[in-house]
């Protein structure tokens, strides 16, 4: 894959990329590459839209950008690992850092779950979009992590497809070393074939003991202590994520 620009701002676009198509700007769009960027008519750009990969782009208009005229493509489409975040909603900013962490660490569905100790009652799933798509455009990501509605933590497990690894991170599981564990889920996954891997982090205040007998019957669970110390659920995000795509996902060259 080419090298990615790190210096040319990037702007995602919910529209078809391809060579000279002309894509037209919103209201906020115009108004952060003219005020915010500075940027006039004729700058670079780099545009994407998670299916056509990423655009070499020119901003056009008089008085302020009106339209990208697209131009060639810097790099081709990708394809995040089939890894799904689920988690217990935190409150306001916190949720906003977990969000853009799990973009950056590769997550492919972010699928909020309401536990017995979850804190936030409510989920403004716009603006997790919002941050998705935010993380995505400083990060260099081209494809666009999916986000699910909440639901109880009892209806994802009955949902969820039995042939996909649960990555159970459980504050009350003895501490061993997680990379070997993962190793281990690893072998097996290959020997079955594997088709997928959910990472589930509970709420600040853990799980209910029924939610954990729940847990611990589910098929193909790996239950994964994070240490010796009790992290907050954003820093377990980060820890859980780096693990799994460190010995399971896509950090080695290939995708789950």
């Amino acid at each position: 894959m080419p090298s990615h620009d790190f210096r040319a701002p990037r702007l995602f676009v919910d529209a078809p990329l391809a060579q000279d198509a002309r894509v037209p700007l919103d209201r906020d769009q115009s108004n952060y590459l003219g005020n915010v960027l500075r940027l006039s008519a004729g700058a670079p750009i780099l545009a994407f839209n998670g299916r056509d990969g990423e655009w070499q782009a020119a901003i056009e208009g008089r008085k302020r950008p009106d339209n990208l005229i697209i131009l060639q493509q810097a790099r081709p489409q990708d394809r995040l690992p089939d890894l799904a975040y689920v988690f217990a909603p935190l409150k306001h900013a916190r949720l906003d850092y977990t969000v853009q962490k799990a973009v950056e660490m590769g997550a492919a569905i972010l699928q909020p779950v309401q536990t017995r100790f979850t804190q936030a009652s409510r989920v403004n799933t716009e603006r997790m979009r919002a941050n998705v798509i935010e993380a995505a455009e400083q990060c260099g990501i081209l494809s666009i992590a999916a986000v699910a509605e909440p639901v109880p933590l009892e209806r994802f497990l009955s949902q969820r497809a039995a042939d996909r690894l649960l990555v159970f991170c459980d504050e009350a599981a003895e501490v061993a070393n997680p990379i070997h564990s993962l190793q281990n889920a690893r072998e097996a996954e290959l020997d079955q074939g594997g088709v997928g891997i959910d990472v589930l982090i509970g709420p600040e205040g853990g799980f209910a003991e029924e939610e954990r007998a729940l847990l611990l019957r589910q098929p193909k669970i790996l239950r994964l202590a994070l240490g010796p110390r009790i992290l907050r659920a954003d820093t377990a995000a980060v820890a859980a994520l780096a693990l799994v795509q460190a010995v399971l996902g896509d950090w080695g060259g290939k995708s789950t």
